[in-house]
């Protein structure tokens, strides 16, 4: 299936019908989960300002899950020339990149309050401005190297070396004194999290997801275009 997909005319061929659904599911579920989140009752502790979290943590997660995607694209195109890895990849950094920022701004607006202080150099929160740095290195690095080739298999290590940073960011809670709280969702004996403020988190989780999927296959296509012309414009300029 992968390989079918591989051929840039396919893949638009396939997607293109379904991204306006998938939009639309993403508006969706960020009106359900944003109802959701000024439904849901203040904590005992931090009153209003937990509501945050709705947009911390799927942010936080997404910024992970999205490198873990990029890094994935980057070793099919490294490794087995996939013929749309590395445009796969180069999409996916500039939202992998917001969603990382996000993560930091909303972070630091929920730490003042609770910690006394905007930021802190403790292991999450470093590691995940380093997770931010990657991005940015890898979109910095692909725009200064003209030769698409030559950007490609430089990115795509690039990528790779990230991949290190991200046990460091899920573990840095257990590995180092932090002021981040352990895992409260994913956990072997099952969330600690109160269901009411549980399924809002998992809403906007969702949309978050769906809103990633949307804009990844909007710029792949625009990535497959943008290709497409460069390759046009060349075979001109010799003619």
């Amino acid at each position: 299936m992968i390989t079918w997909l591989a051929n840039p005319e396919r893949f638009t061929r396939v997607f293109a019908p379904i991204r306006p659904y998938i939009g639309g599911l993403a508006a969706v579920l960020f009106a359900w989960g944003l109802y959701l989140c000024f439904a849901s009752p203040e904590d005992y502790q931090q009153g209003d300002t937990v509501r945050i979290m709705y947009l911390h943590v799927p942010a936080a997660w997404m910024a992970m899950m999205v490198y873990l995607i990029m890094g994935i694209a980057s070793f099919f195109g490294l490794i087995f020339r996939h013929a749309l890895a590395d445009a796969a990849a180069k999409a996916a950094a500039p939202i992998g990149a917001v969603f990382t920022a996000l993560a930091l701004i909303t972070g630091s607006l929920w730490g003042k309050p609770m910690w006394g202080t905007w930021w802190e150099w403790d292991g999450r929160m470093t590691s995940v401005l380093v997770l931010f740095l990657f991005y940015i290195g890898y979109i910095a690095l692909h725009a200064s190297i003209d030769d698409e080739v030559r950007a490609a298999k430089s990115t795509a290590i690039l990528a790779l070396v990230g991949l290190v940073n991200l046990p460091v960011i899920k573990f840095s809670v257990d590995w180092w004194n932090t002021l981040h709280q352990g895992a409260s969702v994913v956990r072997m004996d099952g969330p600690t999290i109160a269901p009411e403020m549980l399924w809002p988190l998992l809403v906007m989780t969702a949309a978050f997801h769906a809103l990633f999927v949307w804009l990844w296959l909007v710029r792949i296509d625009a990535e497959i275009i943008t290709r497409r012309y460069r390759t046009l414009r060349a075979r001109l300029s010799f003619q």
